[in-house]
């Protein structure tokens, strides 16, 4: 047994709790792992080198961490069931994790910006490229790449958006990384072929790192208030009607609604079958959409009502 899955039964101690889950909890942190050790090879080989890129990243890893963290907490919480006052699950948790680790991915980029700025333009810095440095760089990207894979599979395979926010942190970080790696590189050039200005290559390193993160936090943190506010993409919806409207039974379709909390989906169709149909043959009929429904939505849950065609055509409230 090795000391993630100890820090995984410790955190679910006294609980039962499923596999996917137990699977999920694993992953994130292991996660919290991997930041951890290079937040402290960044900021040393940072510190070491006086490398803005190198500090840029470590500041990157550390808000990973951070990121990690709440990873947990919001894969720990969306895997209680539905309970009395949360009758839809905790799976939102998971979203709002995602837009946490936005915001602080953003508060990153403010700080290396700043400081970028600083050494171009107002305080210049000598960076010294050692091997340390460069080593760190590249052992990160290893890692990074890693840890972004596993996080994304195990994102794809539970549906869960806390691993796949956690999985975009670490593959910015791989990108981000490459370019710290080739702005070390044109340091280490200029004092090879004499040229000064490669020298300030670091900071505009730097510069590209922050773009990359606001250019992925963006992204993120649209996804995460779209599903907080209930979003759905139009294609979904208007597949689901259409696959509902071919139902034998199913005279029209009144209204589909659709959410989605965490990895888990919610419907509730409305359909009108004929006025003269039994009880029997009509439950027969709503079985079929839900069936339907959940062969669209597999990881999901979905109430059919069912109304007697009347010839009124206007929408249920």
């Amino acid at each position: 047994m090795n000391a993630v899955d100890v820090l995984v039964m410790e955190s679910n101690a006294g609980t039962e709790v499923p596999r996917g889950v137990r699977e999920k909890n694993r992953v994130a942190m292991t996660s919290v792992l991997a930041a951890v050790v290079l937040t402290g090879a960044k900021i040393a080989a940072g510190l070491a080198t006086g490398s803005l890129g190198i500090l840029s990243e470590a500041a990157h890893s550390a808000l990973d961490l951070v990121a990690a963290v709440v990873t947990v907490f919001a894969v720990r919480t969306s895997g209680k069931p539905a309970d009395r006052d949360h009758p839809y699950g905790h799976g939102k948790v998971e979203n709002l994790s995602a837009l946490v680790e936005t915001l602080l991915l953003l508060a990153t980029c403010v700080w290396i910006i700043y400081e970028a700025v600083q050494r171009l333009v107002f305080r210049p810095l000598e960076v010294r490229t050692t091997p340390l440095g460069f080593l760190v760089i590249v052992v990160s990207i290893l890692v990074d790449t890693g840890r972004s894979r596993a996080l994304r599979r195990a994102a794809r395979k539970y549906h869960s958006q806390a691993l796949e926010a956690d999985a975009l942190h670490f593959a910015t970080d791989v990108w981000s990384s490459g370019v710290v790696l080739l702005g070390l590189a044109m340091v280490w050039l200029s004092r090879q072929w004499h040229l000064p200005w490669l020298a300030k290559a670091d900071a505009i390193a730097a510069l590209a790192v922050a773009g990359i993160v606001v250019r992925v936090s963006i992204t993120l943190g649209r996804k995460a208030v779209d599903d907080l506010m209930d979003a759905v993409p139009p294609h979904l919806v208007e597949r689901a009607q259409a696959r509902v409207a071919a139902v034998p039974g199913v005279e029209r379709v009144l209204r589909i609604r659709i959410r989605r909390t965490g990895g888990e989906w919610f419907s509730d169709v409305v359909i009108s079958v004929q006025e003269d149909l039994s009880a029997r043959d009509a439950h027969e009929v709503a079985d079929a959409v839900e069936t339907v429904m959940r062969r669209e939505m597999p990881r999901g849950d979905c109430v059919v009502h069912v109304e007697p065609e009347s010839g009124d055509h206007d929408t249920p409230n």
